[in-house]
C-alpha cells in the first residue's frame, strides 16, 4: 500500500489548490518542497512580490494622484529599497501562514526538501539534512513552476545584471536601468520603475511589444511609458552586456550601447524539472493536466501558456478531482487575461485584430473614464474600456481594459460572456454610482447606437 495516496511535487498556486481538493475528498495527501519556498515561486519572486512593489511604488510616488493634485505630489521625496520591500516582506510572511494554516487544517503532510522520481509510483525526497527518504504514492502531481531563462552569455551577478527573480533584492533603486524583453513581466518592471524616477530603456527583438493585447490599449501604454522617459528599441538583440565600475554597458548588435546602472533581463522563463529525474516517468501533460504514466500529472506554469496563478489553480483543483474520480468541468476557454503595468491592462475574448483576420465581423463600443464621475474622483482621465459587439446577434466578442482596476473590472465582461449574454443585457444593467462599473454601460450604449446606425442604413 503506498505512503500517500497524492504526492504533490510544489506548494505554488497549482500545488496547493491540488492538495487542498484531494484532501477535501479524503484522499490522504502531501506536498514536497524546500522550506524556504511555501507557497511557491508565485509567492516568493513572482505574483505576489512584483503585485506589493507595484502597489508601493503607486504609494509611495503618488503617480495616480498627480492628475489632481500636480505633477509634483510625491508621499516620499528619496524612495528607498526598503521603502519598497518592508510591505512585500510583510505581504508574503503573512501569505505563507495562510498557507501553513490551509495545509494544517486539511490534514496534509508538507515535507522540506526536494524531491526526484526513483520509478512512476516513488519519490525520494532530499531532506535539509541531506538525508534521503522515499515517499509512495497513488498518484503524483508535478507543480514544481518555472525559473527565469539565463543566457549563457550574459554574467548574472545579481547586483547589476539581473532577472525577474533577483531584481526584488536590488541594493537601491537604480538611476537608470536597461531592460531586456517586452514580454509581461518586463514591462510590468519597466512601468514601476520608470515611476520611481528610473530612465528606462527597454530592449525588444520584436518590432513590438505584448502583441496579445488591443492596439488602442498598447498605444496607450507606449504614450503613458514614454511621458514617464521610458525610451523603446524594438527590433533590436542584445549582442552582450559589459559590467563597469561605474555600471553596465548594453552592446546591441546594430553597434548601438546604451549605459546605465543595472540590466534586467526579462526573456522567458523555464520548468524547474532538471532535478526531477524525468526519465524514470513521462511527461506531456493531457487535457486532464495527465502525463502518459496515467497517475501521474502535470499543472501550472510547469506545462507552459498561458502560465499564471489563476490557471494553476484550476488546473490543480482539476487534475486532483479527475485523480480521484470526481467529476470535474473543462476549464472555460474564457480566460481572463490581466497586466499589471502602469497603468492595469486586462482582457478577455479576441482583440479587433483577431476578429479582423478571422473575418468576423464586429462593432465596437468605447467608454473612457474621463467621461465617469468615478474617473474623476480619482484622478484617472487615461483609462478606458472597450467592447467588441457581434452586429448578428449581439454578443460581446471581446472585452478590452486599460486603466484603475482594469483586472478587476474585467470579470463583468467574463461573466457576461460566459452566460451568452448580449450587449443589451448591459444597456438595461444598473450600476452603482459613481462606479468605474459603470463604464460597461457607457461602453455597451456607444456600441448600440452603432448598431442602430448600421440598422438604419441597412433598412
Amino acid at each position: 500500500m503506498p505512503d500517500f495516496d497524492m504526492l504533490v511535487l510544489g506548494s505554488g498556486p497549482g500545488g496547493q489548490k491540488a492538495a487542498i481538493a484531494a484532501a477535501k475528498l479524503g484522499r490522504r495527501v502531501a506536498v514536497v518542497d524546500r522550506p524556504d519556498m511555501v507557497g511557491g515561486v508565485s509567492l516568493h519572486t513572482g505574483t505576489i512580490p512584483s503585485k506589493t512593489l507595484r502597489e508601493a511604488v503607486l504609494y509611495l510616488t503618488g503617480l495616480t494622484q498627480r492628475d489632481l493634485y500636480g505633477q509634483s505630489y510625491r508621499l516620499k521625496e528619496n524612495i528607498t529599497v526598503a521603502d519598497l520591500t518592508a510591505r512585500t516582506e510583510h505581504v508574503v510572511g503573512r501569505e505563507i501562514d495562510v498557507i501553513r494554516s490551509q495545509l494544517t487544517r486539511n490534514h496534509v503532510t508538507l515535507f522540506a526538501g526536494t524531491g526526484r522520481f526513483v520509478d512512476d509510483h516513488t519519490i525520494a525526497l532530499r531532506e535539509v539534512t541531506g538525508q534521503e527518504r522515499l515517499i509512495s504514492a497513488e498518484h503524483i502531481v508535478i507543480a514544481t513552476g518555472t525559473r527565469p531563462a539565463r543566457p549563457d552569455s550574459v554574467e548574472f551577478d545579481g547586483r547589476t545584471i539581473l532577472d525577474s527573480d533577483n531584481v526584488l533584492t536590488i541594493e537601491r533603486v537604480p538611476q537608470s536601468m536597461v531592460i531586456v524583453g517586452a514580454g509581461v513581466i518586463g514591462m510590468e518592471y519597466a512601468s514601476m520603475f520608470a515611476a520611481l524616477g528610473s530612465k528606462v530603456t527597454v530592449v525588444e527583438k520584436r518590432a513590438g511589444m505584448l502583441d496579445m493585447c488591443d492596439v488602442e490599449v498598447i498605444e496607450s501604454l507606449r504614450y503613458h511609458l514614454r511621458d514617464l522617459a521610458v525610451a523603446f528599441r524594438f527590433g533590436e538583440t542584445v549582442a552582450a552586456v559589459e559590467r563597469h565600475p561605474r555600471g553596465t554597458l548594453t552592446v546591441l548588435e546594430s553597434g548601438k550601447k546604451i549605459p546605465a546602472d543595472a540590466v534586467m533581463y526579462s526573456a522567458g522563463r523555464q520548468g524547474l524539472t532538471d532535478e526531477l529525474d524525468l526519465d524514470k516517468a513521462g511527461l506531456a501533460a493531457d487535457r486532464h493536466y495527465r502525463t502518459p504514466a496515467g497517475h501521474i500529472y502535470a499543472v501550472g506554469d510547469v506545462i507552459g501558456f498561458p502560465a499564471l496563478a489563476a490557471t494553476a489553480m484550476e488546473q490543480g483543483r482539476a487534475a486532483a478531482y479527475h485523480a480521484c474520480g470526481e467529476p470535474v468541468g473543462q476549464m472555460h476557454d474564457l480566460q481572463p487575461i490581466g497586466i499589471y503595468t502602469i497603468p492595469e491592462i486586462s482582457f478577455v475574448g479576441r482583440t479587433e485584430d483577431q476578429l479582423t483576420e478571422e473575418r468576423v465581423p464586429f462593432e465596437v463600443g468605447v467608454a473612457r473614464y474621463r467621461e465617469l464621475a468615478r474617473g474623476q474622483i480619482i484622478g484617472d482621465a487615461h483609462g478606458m474600456l472597450k467592447l467588441l459587439v457581434s452586429p448578428r446577434d449581439r454578443t460581446l466578442l471581446g472585452v478590452h481594459c486599460f486603466g484603475t482596476g482594469a483586472t478587476e473590472l474585467i470579470h463583468i465582461g467574463q461573466s457576461v460572456m460566459g452566460c451568452g449574454g448580449t450587449v443589451d443585457y448591459l444597456v438595461n444593467a444598473v450600476f452603482n454610482y459613481p462606479t468605474l462599473a459603470e463604464s460597461y454601460k457607457v461602453a455597451a450604449l456607444d456600441a448600440t447606437n452603432r448598431l442602430r446606425e448600421l440598422d438604419r442604413i441597412g433598412d
